[in-house]
């Protein structure tokens, strides 16, 4: 038997008539081919790539994570910024609270659950973390913790120090902050091999993206940040410290003696020094500290702010 040659859709089309040509010009649109109508209306321009993200994750902690947000609005009313929070499953009423708020964006991931009746998490800190670092849009991300508050002036130190120029690109900037009401002086940590590392404060997105955000599988939730600061220097970012840019860090007395009595710090400890161990030979645990600076704040935003929420705490035990 012959074979017929194959008939291109063209034909197919030609020979219909005018049913054809209606559709031709309906397939013309669905590809984006130029027809005779009129071209289509424009659509509103989507929001630009900010200047700053703000990312911070929260659980069950509404007053403090209500002081953190007023702080970052405050901080950043003059900065074209987004913020970006990460819940993990609050029962406090912060989920209802965030989802109000028009300038947030909010992701809830349910990290804490129970296996074998015990509490376990869903994903790591790094994980959880990484949400709000891959959501963010800008070129300056700025992580801090739910139980912070920002000083006046410290974002903008710090992002003109993100974007001071030298040999090496500046990947992150520390923000000297204190454990109130333990510390009465603000520093900055120094962790393995001596390496400055940001607690709290900013990142350039290219460093960030540069080693693929914070590791997720080795570490439970503490040491992700100083391995972090390790990989971005170590992938040719310098990481540097701003003395204007200050960080105030509440820390419940109660809760400092469950984190040094605490059995997942105890396990990433000795993975962050396993992990580390070979590269950084002899000098692993040379440089370690704090860097301090004489600051006081004369505003006394912690005691404002922080004061009434430890009574608070304390009244509802």
């Amino acid at each position: 038997m012959k074979e017929r040659p194959p008939v291109s859709p063209h034909t197919v089309i030609a020979r219909a008539g005018k049913r054809g040509r209606a559709l031709a010009r309906r397939l013309g649109r669905l590809l984006g081919r130029q027809t005779t109508e009129s071209p289509p209306v424009p659509l509103p321009p989507l929001d630009p790539r900010p200047d700053l993200s703000v990312v911070l994750g929260t659980l069950d902690r509404k007053p403090l994570l209500q002081a953190a947000i007023e702080s970052v609005r405050r901080e950043t009313r003059d900065i074209d910024s987004e913020i970006i929070v990460i819940d993990g499953g609050s029962r406090d009423g912060s989920i209802d609270w965030l989802t109000a708020q028009p300038d947030i964006v909010t992701i809830v991931q349910h990290n804490r659950v129970e296996r074998d009746g015990r509490k376990a998490m869903r994903r790591s800190w790094g994980s959880f973390i990484n949400l709000g670092f891959r959501t963010a849009r800008a070129d300056a991300v700025l992580m801090i913790s739910d139980d912070c508050l920002l000083l006046p002036g410290s974002v903008a130190a710090g992002l003109a120090r993100l974007r001071q120029d030298g040999a090496e690109p500046v990947g992150g900037v520390a923000f000297y902050f204190r454990d109130w009401p333990l510390d009465a002086d603000y520093y900055v940590q120094l962790t393995l091999g001596g390496t400055l590392m940001v607690n709290h404060g900013l990142f350039s997105r290219a460093a960030l993206a540069a080693v693929d955000g914070a590791e997720e599988e080795r570490y439970r939730f503490y040491k992700a940040d100083g391995d972090l600061s390790i990989r971005i220097t170590r992938a040719g970012f310098r990481i540097v410290d701003c003395p204007q840019a200050v960080v105030e860090h509440y820390l419940d007395p109660d809760e400092a003696l469950r984190i040094d009595n605490n059995a997942t710090l105890e396990h990433d400890r000795a993975v962050y020094l396993a992990r580390w161990r070979d590269e950084l030979g002899p000098r692993l645990t040379e440089g370690m500290g704090r860097k301090t600076i004489a600051f006081r704040d004369p505003q006394k935003l912690a005691e404002q702010v922080f004061g009434p929420i430890a009574a608070a705490r304390r009244g509802a035990a």
